[in-house]
């Protein structure tokens, strides 16, 4: 442990002996430990202490960088030393009243009960400081070997105090890869709709770092198995659509998990795109609502991609994400089909042009998410698609270095509109600027004078008296 611990130990020893000389324990705790002994040493630091919120401020006063006491109601702490983000937190229990969304906070007086509150064994280690004796009164250390996530206590008692941990096992699933207990898991199926007292920001938070951990299919299926997603991300269940003898078609649910997986494996420096992702999982959500039988046994989609953009803004509105991630994401799943109207390479300039228009800043990511939606066995099929999407990005490319197709503007602009018209700001103006825009986007660059000669033949074809 000393040897592990070597890179924190001079800014948690003096922490440690900070807190000591005031007459107060500090221990680090839950997942840095965890960390440590796996071997993934972060920046962050988060410390238990049977110090009140308001004596912990007094110790560290003069001695952090910075603290912030956004948490202080739920007995965290923060400061910043240096490089170092740490949370201290008062030795504590919390349990969610049956209709409440936020956990009740009772403070704690030693380290050992506060331990016994932890989500799972593998969190509920401790190292006092400073003087670095190794605490694991729940056998984390050996859970932590055989990869197991196991609660302390039962695990009906653990999710009864906070449905959220319920979340962090499939969290848990797709960070550290780690098998959940299959007790916890029964307790997960029969304890499912307790979820829905968590608030949408916490239930946001968890899915999110699910969807960016390492393997993030087996975080998912454990929602999915356990009713759990049912709750939180109804739309991915639904996927499961049923399959009969008359009506064959391909698992929806194993299509997406298969094209999240594509979309990863097209990441660029080892860093998660939480838009991609995001955008992979959802890019087929609309089709259980559109999904028809035709005749011969066929089974069609039409415009899935519209409604599924809608149901994907809708779920991750609720989930409270930022606009602009609400707004990648959905754009994306609109998008995602408009590759295969290309055939084998029919599109027009005007159309190339227009995908690229169309994808703006997302177009990288639409490539990709395209790429992975092909999850054909068929070898022949998927070299064939790959080929011509090559072909698309190599002409996209190419007008590209022709035009600037990522800066396409029409050729007037809004000042240089009103004087040849002859008008001020207002409608008009806009509806010309959407003319010209089209114009360039269907014919390429024309130059200012053949525009010109271009808008005043459409304003005198509006009866716009230019």
């Amino acid at each position: 442990m000393n040897d592990l611990f070597r890179k924190i130990a001079p800014v948690a020893d003096e922490l440690g002996r900070l807190f000591a000389d005031q007459g107060h324990e500090l221990a680090l705790v839950g997942g840095p430990v965890r960390d440590l002994l796996l071997g993934r040493i972060g920046n962050d630091l988060d410390l238990t202490t049977d110090a009140r919120p308001e004596r912990v401020l007094e110790i560290v006063r003069g001695w952090a960088d910075s603290v912030w006491t956004i948490g202080i109601d739920f007995g965290t702490v923060g400061l910043r030393k240096g490089s170092w983000l740490i949370e201290i937190t008062t030795y504590r229990s919390e349990s969610y009243d049956p209709k409440s969304r936020k956990p009740e906070v009772m403070y704690g007086e030693t380290l050992d009960a506060d331990l016994e509150r932890r989500d799972f064994a593998v969190n509920a280690m401790a190292v006092r400081l400073p003087g670095h004796e190794f605490v694991d009164p729940y056998g984390g250390l050996g859970d932590l070997r055989a990869r197991l996530l196991r609660t302390p206590g039962t695990p009906e008692q653990s999710f009864g105090d906070d449905p959220l941990r319920m979340l962090r096992a499939a969290r848990f699933a797709s960070q550290l890869g780690f098998t959940v207990d299959p007790r916890a898991v029964t307790a997960m199926t029969e304890m499912a709709e307790r979820i829905e007292i968590v608030s949408a920001e916490r239930i946001r938070d968890e899915l999110d770092k699910l969807i960016c951990g390492a393997n993030p299919r087996e975080g998912l299926r454990l929602l999915v198995e356990t009713g759990l997603a049912a709750h939180v991300l109804p739309e991915l269940p639904k996927l499961r659509l049923e399959i009969d003898e008359h009506h064959r078609h391909k698992d929806v649910y194993e299509h997406s998990l298969t094209v999240l997986d594509q979309a990863i494996a097209q990441e660029e420096d080892g860093k998660p795109d939480r838009i991609l992702r995001w955008a992979a999982i959802m890019h087929d959500v609309g089709k259980p609502k559109t999904r028809r039988h035709e005749a011969g046994g066929r089974v069609s989609f039409h415009h899935h991609e519209v409604v599924g953009a809608q149901l994907t803004k809708k779920r991750m509105t609720e989930l409270k994400f930022p606009k602009d991630v609400v707004s990648d994401v959905s754009r994306l799943v609109e998008l995602h089909l408009r590759f295969h109207g290309y055939g084998t390479g029919e599109w027009t300039d005007s159309a190339v042009r227009r995908y690229v228009r169309d994808a703006g800043h997302l177009l990288t990511r639409l490539h990709k998410l395209t790429r992975a939606d092909c999850t054909t066995r068929n070898k022949r099929k998927a070299a064939a698609l790959s080929r011509t999407y090559d072909h698309l990005e190599e002409r996209i490319a190419r007008l590209a270095e022709e035009e600037e197709l990522a800066k396409i503007r029409p050729e007037l602009d809004g000042n240089e509109i009103q004087q040849v018209l002859g008008v001020g700001p207002g409608p008009v103006v806009g509806r010309a600027y959407k003319f010209l825009l089209d114009l360039r986007l269907d014919k390429g660059v024309l130059g200012k004078e053949a525009a010109t000669a271009a808008l005043l033949e459409w304003a005198r074809s509006n009866d716009l008296g230019a």
